[in-house]
C-alpha cells in the first residue's frame, strides 16, 4: 500500500497544480502569456525556489533551535522562518521576468506569480504526501485534500500578489510604484505566516485547538478578494484596448465598428463572425490587441524607442493584413 500511495503522491501533487496553472492562464483573456515563460515560472517555483528555501530555512532555523525548546522552535520555523525565505525565493523569478517585454501589466504578474507559487506548492505537496504514505490511506487522503484545496493555492495567491504589484508598477507613473515590491512581499509573507501560524498554534498554545479553523475561514475570503482584483485587472485591460483602438480607428488603422469586438472576450473568440472575408481573424485580433498595449506603454515610456517602433510596426502589419484581403 505504501508504494501505491507514493506513486499516487506524484499524481496528487502534480495534476491539481498543473490544472490550476492551465486554468489561470486560460482566464487571461486578452493577451495570454507565452507558455514557455509560464512553464519557466512554474519550474522555478517547483525546483529553484524550493532549494533556496531549504537552504535559507536551515540557516535561519539553527539559532532558533538552539535558543528555544523543540515545539517552540518548530512553531517559529514554520510560521516565521518559512514565509521569510519562501516568499522571496518564489518571487525571484518575477524579478527576472520583469525585464521581459511580455510582462506588461498586473494581469501578467498575476499569471506569472501564480505559476511560481503553484510550482512551489506542487513540490512541497509531494514531500508532505510522500511522508504521510506510511500512515495509511486515511491519513494520506486527508493531507492530500487539505493541501490541494488550501496550502497549494495559498502559495499561488501569495506570489500572485507580488507579481500583480510588479506588473502594475512597471508602467505606472505613480510615486508609490517604488514601494510595490517591498509592500507586496510583506503582504505575501503576512498571508503565509498567518496561514502557517494558525495551523501550527495547537503545538504551542493550549487554547489554540480552534485556531486552524480560522485559517479555513479566512483563506477563502482572501482567495475571493484576489480573484476580484484579478477580474478588475482584466476589466482594465478591456477598457485600455477600447480606448487605444478608438484612437487608432480615428487614424484609419482599423474600422471603428471593430473596436468593440476587440474589447469583448466572447467576440474575440468568435472573430470569424465579424472579421472581413479573407482576413486572418486570429492574427487580426492578436495584432490589434498588441497595438493597444504598445500604445499605452509608449505613453508611459516615451523615452524608450522600442515602444514607438513597435507601434509603427504593428500599424504596418495591420495595413498589410487588410491589403492581402483586397488582393485578387
Amino acid at each position: 500500500m505504501e508504494l501505491i500511495l507514493l506513486f499516487l503522491s506524484v499524481v496528487a501533487a502534480g495534476v491539481p497544480m498543473v490544472s490550476y496553472l492551465l486554468l489561470i492562464r486560460w482566464l487571461d483573456r486578452y493577451e495570454r502569456e507565452p507558455l514557455g515563460l509560464v512553464i519557466a515560472a512554474f519550474a522555478w517555483g517547483g525546483v529553484g525556489a524550493v532549494l533556496l528555501s531549504v537552504i535559507g530555512s536551515l540557516i535561519l532555523s539553527l539559532p532558533i533551535g538552539i535558543a528555544t525548546d523543540e515545539k517552540t522552535a518548530m512553531f517559529l520555523s514554520v510560521s516565521i522562518v518559512a514565509p521569510l525565505v519562501e516568499e522571496p525565493a518564489k518571487a525571484l523569478i518575477l524579478l527576472l521576468l520583469y525585464r521581459s517585454r511580455q510582462f506588461d501589466n498586473a494581469t501578467d504578474g498575476f499569471v506569472y506569480g501564480a505559476a511560481a507559487g503553484l510550482g512551489f506548492g506542487m513540490s512541497e505537496n509531494f514531500l508532505y504526501f510522500a511522508s504521510t504514505a506510511s500512515q495509511g490511506f486515511g491519513a494520506w487522503f486527508i493531507v492530500v485534500i487539505m493541501r490541494t484545496l488550501f496550502t497549494g493555492l495559498m502559495h499561488a495567491c501569495a506570489t500572485s500578489m507580488v507579481g500583480a504589484a510588479l506588473g502594475w508598477a512597471k508602467f505606472s507613473t505613480s510615486p508609490g510604484r517604488k514601494l510595490a515590491l517591498p509592500l507586496s512581499l510583506l503582504a505575501a509573507m503576512a498571508m503565509h505566516a498567518l496561514w502557517n501560524g494558525l495551523a501550527m498554534a495547537p503545538m504551542v498554545f493550549e487554547a489554540g485547538a480552534a485556531l486552524p479553523l480560522i485559517s479555513f475561514l479566512l483563506f477563502p475570503l482572501e482567495f475571493i478578494a484576489l480573484f476580484i482584483v484579478f477580474q478588475a485587472s482584466l476589466i482594465s485591460e478591456s477598457s485600455l484596448i477600447r480606448r487605444e483602438l478608438l484612437e487608432e480607428a480615428a487614424r484609419g488603422t482599423l474600422p471603428k465598428d471593430h473596436v468593440q469586438h476587440f474589447s469583448k472576450w466572447s467576440a474575440r473568440r468568435n472573430h470569424a463572425r465579424w472579421t472581413p472575408a479573407g482576413v486572418d481573424g486570429a492574427r487580426y485580433v492578436e495584432l490589434g490587441t498588441l497595438l493597444a498595449f504598445r500604445r499605452s506603454q509608449r505613453a508611459a515610456r516615451p523615452e524608450d524607442p522600442y515602444y514607438t517602433d513597435e507601434v509603427t510596426r504593428l500599424r504596418a502589419a495591420l495595413q498589410e493584413l487588410f491589403s492581402e484581403q483586397s488582393e485578387p
